[in-house]
């Protein structure tokens, strides 16, 4: 009797979003239950997603804490390294292990969305789901930011105009507009033009609202009463005699909480397996911390075994301000760090190759080169030294591209090991959860060994640190900077505010991601360089001091060809061109 004939096997989706709708979600109460949330806590928000109330923090208070791991990266190429992919994959891998792991990750901006750099849900068979909602306004957060940004910028304006006390210097008004767009158009304006009833006249402009200290608030907030005092602590500019006006002297900080209130409860949400993803706050990773929120880690740390968060950019910038910026605010110290690396951003560190953003990969880029590999090795070197310039050893993620050659990767394990680095290959973007149990054994037996070492998490310098010294040791130490050198005028503000309540507050230091440096066309680790600090700025409501290095914008402008010229309907209502 002849064989019968099977039927083949169905494809497997090949694109992000085609991957993400072919998943069943699970009713998000179902997520919730895996991490013990009551449903007093849970507020479903539609098919899939959930705002989780504060309170969970108290009913959760009274279990231990699990496991905390921040993902990092070496310096990336212009389309990133995986970050994002490889938290969730590696939550996914201790899922399979028969663990409770949980991802915290930021809210994707939809200036990015729509413009160079497209979604940030994870890729592959490693994503958060809905992938359309997350992307695409999800609860609302982004956009309540925007309203209790824009509101205080309202108050300022009418605080002008009726030349309320006390009275602002309309020269020395620092609070700007926010919208959820790039828009090169809005940096710089002139306000309150057309007559006397229109305002007063003053420049002015907008930035992107994940670039608003109220997004950099929401996000290291603790608590709602803890929200209300970081927002009457903003400053929007001086006054005649130079001393600052803050939220709480315009009468804004009460009506920008209430219009937050509902914001500062995380999402709920989960990945393609099914496992816990909270989603929430997205502060820039250029200006501000780079991290998702205080609360929600707070939440998935009592609520799981393992608690794995994303830091933005690489291991100099993202993680940095993880562990200077957010666990000084949370008072949470992480166990353990895992350090993405790819084969093509090493070989972009060679400097052999170069990479236009928005543009494909040069072919020569993906060619087997083992050598250019380790050329580019100083760079992952250095990241590995910043990230134990904190206690932690990291585990290095190989995260695996179709165009990597074994010789690559072999390469990479050589460059780590000999620094005593455990590196580990995860094809999670094409596996799931299964590419990516080694990676999340190696991270078990690390944070094991460490345990029995005794060795854990240290800041990089202490809070009563003078602030010029602090951004001097971020340069120097992290960075690899031979010292700093800054503007005229910038020390004297600094001892100012040295003098003043704000000597203790931690330093965010805003340059390029794409360089150790301050200059993205300096590859590898460079060296024999000195940081330019042009000027800083307090963030008092956030609770740090920032410096400005290099030309940063705040405000983003859009590519010729954006990711908003894909997106469309089909004809049965679906989205189409979102990645």
């Amino acid at each position: 009797m002849a064989p019968q004939a099977t039927e083949p096997a169905a494809p497997r989706p090949a694109d992000n979003l085609s991957i993400a709708r072919a998943v069943r979600l699970w009713p998000i109460e179902e997520i919730a239950h895996r991490l013990g949330l009551s449903g007093e806590v849970v507020e479903p928000y539609g098919r899939g997603i959930a705002k989780l109330d504060l309170a969970a923090m108290t009913s959760l208070a009274e279990r231990p804490r699990g496991r905390y791991v921040v993902v990092t990266s070496m310096t990336p190429t212009p389309p990133g390294e995986g970050k994002t992919t490889t938290a969730i994959g590696l939550v996914q891998g201790l899922q399979r292990l028969g663990h409770i792991a949980s991802v915290a990750l930021r809210q994707p901006s939809m200036g990015p969305t729509l413009g160079l750099k497209g979604g940030a849900t994870g890729g592959g068979y490693s994503q958060v789901l809905p992938m359309e909602r997350i992307n695409l306004h999800l609860t609302g957060d982004i956009h309540a930011v925007g309203a209790a940004h824009n509101l205080l910028a309202a108050m300022v304006d009418n605080h002008l105009h009726h030349r309320l006390e006390p009275e602002l210097d309309p020269r020395e008004v620092r609070w700007q507009r926010v919208i959820d767009l790039n828009d090169r158009a809005l940096r710089h304006l002139v306000l309150g033009i057309g007559g006397r009833g229109d305002g007063f006249p003053r420049q002015g402009g907008f930035e992107i609202t994940a670039a608003s200290e109220v997004m950099a608030v929401l996000a290291l907030a603790d608590s709602l009463a803890d929200l209300r005092r970081r927002l009457g602590r903003l400053i929007v500019g001086l006054d005649r005699a130079g001393e600052p006006v803050t939220a709480e002297q315009v009468g804004a900080a009460g009506a920008m909480t209430v219009l937050l209130k509902e914001a500062l409860k995380p999402n709920l949400l989960q990945t393609l397996e099914h496992a816990p993803a909270l989603i929430h706050a997205g502060p820039f990773g250029n200006i501000a911390h780079g991290n998702s929120s205080v609360v929600a880690d707070h939440i998935g740390l009592h609520a799981s075994d393992f608690l794995v968060t994303e830091a933005g950019f690489g291991a100099d910038m993202g993680a940095e301000r993880f562990f200077n910026i957010k666990c000084r605010a949370s008072g949470l110290a992480p166990d353990a760090a895992v350090l993405v690396v790819t084969v093509r951003a090493l070989k972009y560190h060679s400097g052999r190759h170069r990479v236009v953003p928005g543009q494909p990969l040069p072919a020569s880029l993906l060619g087997e080169s083992p050598d250019e590999v380790r050329e580019g090795g100083a760079n992952l070197l250095k990241q590995i030294d910043n990230v134990r310039a904190h206690g932690l050893t990291p585990v290095v993620a190989i995260n695996a591209f179709p165009s990597d050659h074994q010789s690559e990767h072999t390469a990479i394990r050589e460059l780590c090991a000999s620094v005593g680095v455990r590196a580990e290959v995860s094809t999670h973007a094409r596996d799931g959860g299964e590419g990516a149990l080694g990676l999340a054994q190696a991270l078990i037996e690390t944070m094991n060994e460490a345990d029995e070492a005794g060795s854990g998490f240290h800041f990089l310098y202490p809070a009563d640190l003078p602030l010029a010294a602090k951004i001097e040791r971020i340069a120097t130490r992290l960075y690899g900077a031979e010292g700093v050198d800054f503007a005229p005028g910038v020390r004297e503000r600094l001892e100012t505010w040295q003098r003043q309540d704000y000597g203790t507050f931690p330093v965010c230091i805003a340059k390029t991601h794409m360089s150790l440096s301050h200059d993205a066309s300096r590859l590898g680790a460079p060296t024999g360089w000195r940081l330019p600090v042009r000027e800083v700025r307090l963030s008092a409501g956030a609770g740090f001091v920032y410096a400005l290095a290099g030309d940063i914008r705040t405000m983003p402008g859009l590519s010729a060809s954006p990711a908003a010229t894909r997106l469309d309907i089909d004809e049965d209502g679906e989205t189409v061109g979102l990645y």
